[in-house]
């Protein structure tokens, strides 16, 4: 819940699961402190008696040390209020808020009522502070104490404790197309499996509830279906932050990779805060369980630091430092070895799974981010128990057009004037949820893989608007370096309260810094898809950022008689490409 009370109270949020704090449920309060740092020095010595802490030294108002003072008495004072509700030993984190005036503590919580009752008892205090110099804080410490104590309980956490194998997936980029990924390879086994994404929640393929399930609500979903033996969960940031983890530990964790996104939002203002929220998955990983970690990613490899599970890392390189690392400590390994997906264990041969090439995602191995993708699916497969045969099956199966709808989807399209049947009157067009810098990258490296090399690149770039500036500006740049035509492509839906053509300014001035000027901008996906293949010809490769309008685009492709690739299609436009190559 928010506050919006005026005073020193900002929020209280309860969380109902694992957590960036506890493993376990736990209140969130955001606090102003704000007087406490303005306190002279003789006023803030008496507000850290009147707490019972000893020993304190407050520091200069206003200043790093009198934070850290702040932190430190508040949180004293949440245990010393604890007490008089019945608790007598209480966990306490606290860490800076998103003000330099702010500050974040958090408690494990049992009953919501003595939980909230708690907070505002917190904030009542410190709001004593800022009156009168804080001559009236043992008296309003006492008063809230007694409020304390008479709070009846309040309701439990709705915390789901499992009784069926759970996989939690998490990471920057890649998240769905492995959920997506594991899930097809189980339920080809014979398992009754359900599946929650950004997409909607599944059961064994069919949709069940449509929608962003990437929160704590999908694992809950998912974990409801009837029949269902296995649950994979898509754990995102956001909903980590807003409510924790929906279950209470997970047999898999795995975490694809850490990279710039939502930063400046909720708090994480950085790479090593980011990781620090996506690892909450491996934390609450059951020790007989794996953690599946990137380890050519370092904040991901880190991860194996904070968990009590075993180690199962992926990486490109077989000869890696944290593939060494990690078999010397009895893990495993996923990789690639002579082309073939492979799995190293100590005391073992390299057990060779399925070629690289024969796995669809791979884009007939072009794509680097899907031959990952494809080491951590095969990994976590393994993991749960799946035999490595009916892995390759399902590698092999997994078609990436059909059954990963949004993700790398190539196309092929007549263009106007062409017979449709001839090569040359054809071009290619590739649609995915690159919501990033790094999902940028990805389907540019794509889009080149199977552009012919007397051909263009033709690129419609944007995102939600619920990114930083630079993001908006690297975004302009990356694709004025790599294309022949950049034009913008907003997500209308998604402008996130910023104006459109505030966005398409930064974008227009990152696109300036590769001496390219954008001239033409889009309010949504496919406006922008038709003005770009209008503009192509025989041979060129069209590549749009998508993410609110995916189900008109693919019916306009359809419409103007595009057809999805199927592997062998990849195969042959890679080759054409690079002779000698796929």
């Amino acid at each position: 819940m928010t506050g919006g009370a005026a005073g020193s109270l900002v929020e209280v949020r309860l969380l109902d699961g694992p957590n960036l704090y506890f493993p376990r449920p736990a209140a969130k309060v955001t606090l102003d402190i704000s007087a406490l740092l303005e306190l002279d020095l003789g006023q803030a010595q008496r507000f850290a008696a009147d707490v019972g802490l000893t020993r304190s030294r407050p520091g200069p108002v206003d200043s790093a040390f009198r934070q850290r003072f702040a932190a430190r008495a508040v949180a004293h004072l949440v245990r010393r209020l604890a007490l008089a509700g019945g608790v007598r030993r209480l966990a306490v984190r606290s860490r800076p808020g998103t003000e330099v005036t702010e500050l974040v503590v958090a408690y494990p919580w049992r009953n919501s009522a003595r939980a909230e009752m708690l907070a505002d008892g917190v904030a009542a205090v410190l709001d004593a502070v800022g009156s009168e110099g804080g001559s009236g804080v043992a008296t309003v410490l006492e008063q809230a104490a007694e409020r304390l104590s008479r709070t009846p309980p309040g309701s439990a956490p709705e915390l789901i404790r499992p009784r069926i194998p759970v996989v939690a997936v998490t990471g920057t980029n890649g998240k769905t197309t492995t959920s997506r990924m594991l899930g097809f390879i189980a339920q080809r086994t014979g398992l009754s499996v359900g599946w929650s994404s950004t997409d909607g929640v599944y059961l064994n393929g069919e949709l069940v509830e449509a929608g962003d399930y990437s929160g704590p609500s999908g694992a809950g979903q998912v974990l409801r279906q009837p029949g269902v033996q296995l649950a994979v969960t898509e754990t995102a940031r956001g909903g980590i932050l807003r409510r924790g983890v929906g279950v209470a530990w997970n047999d898999v964790s795995v975490v694809t990779n850490i990279s710039a996104d939502h930063l400046g939002v909720g708090g994480i203002e950085t790479l090593d805060q980011l990781a620090e929220v996506k690892a909450v998955i491996t934390r609450i990983t059951r020790p007989s369980g794996w953690c599946v970690l990137n380890g050519d990613d370092p904040r991901t490899f880190a991860m194996r630091l904070g968990t009590k599970a075993r180690v199962w890392v992926f990486t490109l390189d077989p000869n890696s430092p944290a593939a060494r690392a990690v078999i010397d400590d009895g893990g495993r390994v996923t990789t690639v070895i002579d082309g073939w997906v492979s799995v190293l264990q100590p005391g073992s041969d390299p057990l060779p799974v399925v070629p690289v090439t024969d796995v669809g995602m791979t884009l007939a191995g072009l794509s680097r981010v899907n031959i990952e993708n494809t080491l951590a699916v095969t990994s976590a497969a393994l993991a749960i128990g799946l035999s490595a045969e009916d892995v390759a099956d399902g590698l092999r199966a997994f078609d990436p057009g059909e059954d990963n709808p949004g993700r790398m989807n190539v196309w092929t399209v007549p263009v106007p004037g062409g017979d449709g049947e001839d090569r040359g009157g054809e071009i290619s067009v590739v649609i995915d949820l690159a919501h990033n810098e790094a999902g940028l990258q990805a389907l540019i490296e794509i889009a080149r893989g199977i552009k012919p090399p007397e051909a263009r690149l033709l690129l419609g770039v944007g995102t939600a608007g619920d990114r930083t500036d630079d993001v908006f500006v690297t975004l302009g740049e990356i694709a004025a370096l790599a294309a022949d035509v950049v034009e913008i492509v907003h997500k209308d839906e998604y402008l996130r309260g910023r104006p459109m053509a505030e966005l398409g300014a930064l974008i227009k001035e990152g696109a300036e810094h590769a001496g390219t000027t954008v001239v033409r901008e889009h309010a949504g996906e496919v406006d922008g898809l038709a003005s770009l293949v209008g503009q192509a010809r025989d041979g060129d490769v069209v590549a749009v950022m998508t993410h609110q309008d995916r189900a008109q685009v693919d019916s306009w492709l359809v419409e103007h008689g595009g057809r999805r690739d199927a592997v062998a299609d990849l195969r042959r436009k890679v080759q054409r490409a690079a002779p000698g190559r796929g």
